[in-house]
């Protein structure tokens, strides 16, 4: 047992009695540890244990909890008047405002008041750890513990090894995590770690979408549910606020020297501007009603879903489940179908037309590159749980003509989808999010932030994505990813989409 490891019932200190550091005291608590609760605010930890009450007794009310196992949870936290009563605790975490001088000198009050092997813990989302260790005595046993929000119900902690933290340290953190009921992902600090890291592209593509005006939120949204997201980033971004969602944007862009890769979009900055931060202003990308739910606008009835395929017969191209989804629709059919599973390129073809799924090129310019007007192009079509919307984007090359644009809609309602028409944009909606999770993911484990594994599991807890991005990689091939991120790179002439060095590598096993 190493010398930092934190036994059952141990005594812990949480300083800063918001949403987050509230969140951090009941999970502690409920694992039978002995809270001490601290607020610089007076009467902060007193409220914070007032609304913790109200909460744990809906719990109880729902049958989610029984009442004895509440009432142990509250008595086994105690808010603290003086941080010299932390002088017994064997963690102090820090859940304060996201200021790295503020906490500085917090961890300097706190390394003469508690004893040598008292663990020093952040739950900062983007502060680097290395640089809060930074004039500390003991560097070593400072270390991250990111939680999400809301802490009793998201499974993830990301335990932040600084330069200085010493391996013990992180791994008696990572046991604890666990105690506490949560998923440890071990990360280097490096900016935005893990999870803030990696989802930057979850919005910033939307928002590249919306700059070039090809979709509105609410089809951005429905193609990326459809992917098997509980939430569209146009939602989503109205919910963290656009105000929090840019200051990460700008923070992360700062951190890596104005990378491209992580530069903050107008179209946020204009919203911001605006005062439109989303649900707590009543509007962001969407209107909002009093209770914060979305004011949306009846949806137009979709046309009849009959297809008839053509009676000279229909070739597939490709592989994938784009592919196998419409042969098993097909396989119902009196339809001649030829497969040319070896094809450079996955899709329809009739003697009427294409229908391409995405590379990362436009359809004006695959229409040209083939010398094939009557084209259009679609989204990637992922395996994922897609409810009640299967919404599947399209567009179409400007030689199409009316009919072929409309037998492509047709073709895929027949095969369960529901178009989304957008404009002529690189890489539509999911495939060019999807890639860039990838990209970043691959760049992130390469640099040493996480493993492979580490990446996905944070993604899927911290992020409610509903696959990792190593688990796409696998399942769509780093070849094509590669292909879709190196057109989006010649297409948009910038550093943003060049493609991780370890991603490349991939396309040489």
């Amino acid at each position: 047992m190493s010398a930092f490891d934190i036994a059952p019932g141990a005594q812990v200190c949480v300083i800063g009695a918001g949403l987050m550091g509230a969140g951090i005291a009941q999970i502690a608590a409920q694992a039978g540890d002995a809270v001490l609760l601290y607020d610089k605010r007076e009467g902060a930890a007193e409220d914070a244990l007032g609304r913790l009450r109200q909460q744990l007794a809906k719990l109880v009310e729902r049958g989610r909890m029984d009442a004895a196992q509440a009432e142990q949870t509250l008595d086994r936290i105690q808010p603290a008047q003086d941080l010299a009563q932390a002088q017994g605790c064997r963690i102090v975490i820090e859940a304060i405002v996201e200021d790295a001088a503020i906490k500085r000198d917090l961890l300097a009050s706190l390394e003469g008041t508690v004893p040598d092997d008292c663990i020093l813990a952040s739950n900062t989302s983007s502060i680097s750890i290395t640089a809060l260790a930074n004039g500390m005595r003991h560097p070593e046993r400072l270390v991250g513990m990111h939680f999400f929000n809301p802490v009793p119900a998201m499974r993830l902690v990301e335990v932040v090894s600084g330069l200085k933290t010493d391996a013990r340290v992180a791994a008696a953190v990572e046991r604890l995590g666990a105690r506490w009921g949560k998923t440890p992902v071990h990360a280097r600090s490096t900016p935005g770690f893990i999870v803030n890291r990696i989802a930057r592209p979850f919005y910033a593509e939307a928002l590249n979408v919306l700059t070039e005006r090809a979709a509105a939120p609410a089809d951005i949204d429905r193609c990326l549910r459809a992917a098997g997201f509980r939430m569209g980033p146009c939602e989503l971004m109205d919910l963290i606020g656009h105000d929090t969602n840019l200051a990460v944007t700008r923070s992360v862009f700062a951190a890596n020297y104005s990378d491209r890769r992580f530069g903050p979009s107008l179209v946020q900055q204009e919203l911001v501007d605006g005062g439109l931060l989303g649900r707590k202003s009543g509007e962001g990308f969407y209107r909002y009603d009093a209770e914060q739910r979305i004011i949306a606008h009846p949806a137009p009835p979709e046309p009849a879903t009959g297809w008839t395929p053509p009676p000279d017969g229909i070739v597939l191209h490709g592989q994938g489940h784009f592919i196998e989804r419409l042969a098993a629709q097909l396989a119902a059919t009196a339809a001649r179908v030829e497969y040319r599973p070896g094809s450079d390129w996955t899709g329809i073809e009739t003697p009427q037309g294409q229908l391409r799924v995405t590379n990362g090129r436009t359809a004006a310019q695959l229409a040209h590159e083939n010398r094939w007007p009557n084209l259009v192009v679609c989204d990637l079509a992922l395996p994922s749980a897609h409810g009640n919307d299967a919404a599947l984007a399209w567009t179409a090359a400007p030689g199409a003509t009316p009919a072929w644009r409309a037998e492509v809609q047709a073709m895929l309602r027949f095969a369960g989808w529901a178009p989304v028409q957008t404009g002529d944009v690189a890489g539509l909606i999911v495939a060019r999010t999807i890639a860039m999770l990838i990209n970043e993911a691959c760049d992130a484990v390469l640099q040493g932030v996480c493993t492979e594994d580490g990446a996905d599991t944070a993604m899927q807890l911290g992020a409610n994505y509903p696959d990792g991005p190593f688990h796409w990689l696998r399942h769509w091939g780093a070849g094509a990813v590669v292909a879709v991120l190196d057109h989006l790179d010649a297409h948009y002439r910038g550093e943003r989409y060049r493609v991780s060095p370890a991603l490349h590598t991939r396309t040489c096993l």
